[in-house]
């Protein structure tokens, strides 16, 4: 009997779309999701589903840096699954693990997980750059964490009009995921 083929999808946050994590022409049985980081291997769809799969599964990933952006975590994952008869397909790389690789596709998944890597310490290295020079320019990086009352106020009210929740969001200069943390807050009384 064939096994299934096991989808694995992450975004990095809560906020973000999975759309463009397409498996054309690939017959899913089952898709584990995290809106997490890739940075830490404490992702819970990944657990999830590394407990899932059995001998004759394939698991398919739209690509390696969804999989894993630490080379060693990734080398770890894949070796671990092909030796418990799992194959691993990463989509846009067109690369598929069996544990009958030769020499070349190791190096090739190496290769490419180094670039992953090296991606991912970019993005990083960016930030912190654009952080400090947020900070110099007076600026505080990061995300609004608290609405005053008044625009708690005003959220409700533009969720009682049927406002899109996205153009409130916008509207107040938060992400909808903050939206959402105060969606259950009452209305403040007005003093």
């Amino acid at each position: 009997m064939p096994g299934q083929t096991v989808a694995y999808v992450r975004v990095s946050s809560a906020d973000q779309n999975t759309d463009r994590q397409t498996f054309d022409g690939v017959q899913i049985n089952k898709t584990f999701t995290d809106k997490c980081s890739g940075g830490t291997r404490n992702r819970p769809a990944l657990t999830e589903m590394l407990e899932y799969v059995r001998d004759g599964d394939t698991i398919v990933c739209h690509s390696i840096d969804r999989f894993a952006r630490d080379l060693q975590d990734l080398m770890e994952l894949v070796k671990e699954l092909t030796a418990r008869g799992v194959g691993v397909r990463f989509m846009n790389e067109n690369l598929t693990f069996t544990g009958n690789e030769n020499p070349m596709q190791t190096m090739i998944l190496q290769v490419m997980g180094s670039f992953a890597q090296f991606e991912r310490s970019m993005i990083r290295e960016r930030q912190k750059e654009g952080q400090i020079a947020a900070r110099a320019k007076g600026k505080l990086p990061g995300r609004k964490k608290t609405l005053s009352p008044e625009q708690i106020n005003e959220l409700h009210a533009r969720i009682d009009a049927k406002e899109p929740k996205a153009q409130i969001a916008k509207a107040l200069g938060i992400s909808r995921a903050t939206l959402y943390a105060y969606w259950d807050q009452p209305a403040k009384a007005k003093v």
